[in-house]
């Protein structure tokens, strides 16, 4: 695959029409009742999410992303009354990953955006909460002003709780902005899958809204089967393309979380058609997948080397099997003694990138402009644009609360 195609790939490609009554601002209930436009070969169906199980063959490994958004969105009250927004987006980097710095007790140093700075003139802010019936206090203060972000020192007075605890008595689930609407308390249930586990995520990795116990319940009787992976969704994953090309756009980072058991999983069901639930499963796999491939040209490779760069893919050794990556990076985390896989991503997909690890994907409908279309047409290519012309012509519902897609790969 082509680094130079890729970065040469002009964004207005990747726009389309999306009338403000199209975007779903409020789940459909059941989770399951969402409609499912599946793609194949060609040929356009609709479906519902409760039709899942008889629309994929019998054996096939459905992965998914059991991140859990965290309460991100902090409201301090300044001393004269005025508000203070901070959105927490990820911990600092002396912290090795997310769950290191989700447990700490007493104190943290996380990455934040900060609304009002500039109206931020105390040494700190205070944030009262209650719990237990007794009453305590999260403290904010600004520890380095960065381009693009602050880093923002907590501390808080309620003896053995961690940040996550914390973050849940004290902030508000951070909706994604094109709702354009308040975060309320049905959305602490509805914006997080029912299997979401691990602390971390400031968006849902939202194809797996849909999934309920009938789903997985048919899934099983189907003898398909389906496993766990972690990415911790960055507020990144909404920040449109604003450059002309993507070769000038800055691909956000965000944390992995993979088992060496997974790993282990995956080559035992190696031979069957793999889906991933969402970008972000999908994103976790091919990044695997690349590690992988590292561990194997650079046998030297340590703990430290085994991030993935925003191009870095389109420049290791592109005739690697997905079966040699995998052992590679096992063998490597066995030399390790490590039982994990944790580490960063900044992959990019895009048009031009060759899909290594998947037959296809259940995801949702994306904004125009966006890097999640972009890997939408590393399935499906242009023909991207007649599945979405369907779903607005039949009425589906778009983003994060909207209905979903089965898009099996072109090639």
């Amino acid at each position: 695959m082509s680094i130079l195609r890729v970065q040469q790939t002009s964004i207005q490609q990747f726009t389309y029409d999306l009338p403000d009554e199209f975007i779903a601002k409020y789940p459909v209930e059941p989770r399951d009742s969402s409609k499912l436009l599946i793609y194949n070969a060609g040929e356009i169906v609709d479906r519902h999410y409760t039709d899942l199980p008889e629309a994929l063959p019998e054996g096939a490994f459905l992965v998914m992303n059991n991140t859990k958004v965290v309460e991100a969105r902090l409201l301090f009250t300044k001393s004269t009354g005025g508000k203070i927004e901070v959105f927490c987006l990820e911990p600092s980097e002396q912290y090795a990953e997310i769950q290191t710095a989700m447990l700490q007790q007493d104190a943290v140093l996380w990455k934040c955006l900060v609304g009002g700075a500039k109206k931020w003139k105390e040494a700190t802010l205070d944030l009262p909460f209650e719990s237990e019936g007794k009453q305590f206090t999260l403290t904010a203060s600004i520890a380095e002003r960065r381009g693009d972000h602050y880093l923002i020192a907590f501390s808080w007075n309620k003896p053995n709780t961690a940040f996550a605890e914390v973050l849940h008595l004290t902030g508000v689930i951070p909706l994604p902005p094109y709702l354009n609407r308040e975060s309320e308390a049905a959305d602490e249930e509805r914006y997080q899958t029912i299997y979401a586990a691990h602390d971390g995520s400031v968006a849902a990795p939202t194809a797996g809204l849909h999934f309920t116990d009938r789903v997985f319940d048919g899934l099983a009787q189907k003898n398909i089967a389906h496993d766990f992976v972690t990415l911790h969704v960055g507020a990144g994953t909404f920040a449109p393309v604003k450059s002309d090309t993507l070769g000038e756009h800055p691909m956000h980072a965000e944390f992995i979380d993979v088992s060496k058991r997974f790993l282990n999983h995956w080559l035992e069901r190696f031979n069957e058609p793999l889906i991933p639930v969402g970008t972000t499963s999908l994103r976790t796999l091919e990044s695997v997948y690349w590690i992988g491939v590292k561990c194997l040209h650079f046998p030297d490779l340590t703990i430290d080397q085994l991030s993935l760069s925003q191009w870095e893919a389109y420049e290791l050794p592109q005739d690697i099997t997905v079966e040699s990556a995998l052992k590679a990076l096992i063998e490597f985390l066995d030399q390790k003694d490590l039982e994990r896989l944790l580490t960063k991503t900044q992959l990019l997909i895009g048009p031009g990138y060759s899909i290594r690890t998947a037959k296809g994907i259940l995801t949702n409908f994306h904004q125009p402009q966006s890097t999640l279309l972009l890997l939408i047409h590393a399935f499906v290519g242009d023909e991207w644009k007649r599945i979405y012309t369907h779903a607005l012509a039949n009425k589906y519902r778009f983003l994060s609360f909207g209905d979903g897609s089965l898009l099996w790969k072109t090639t």
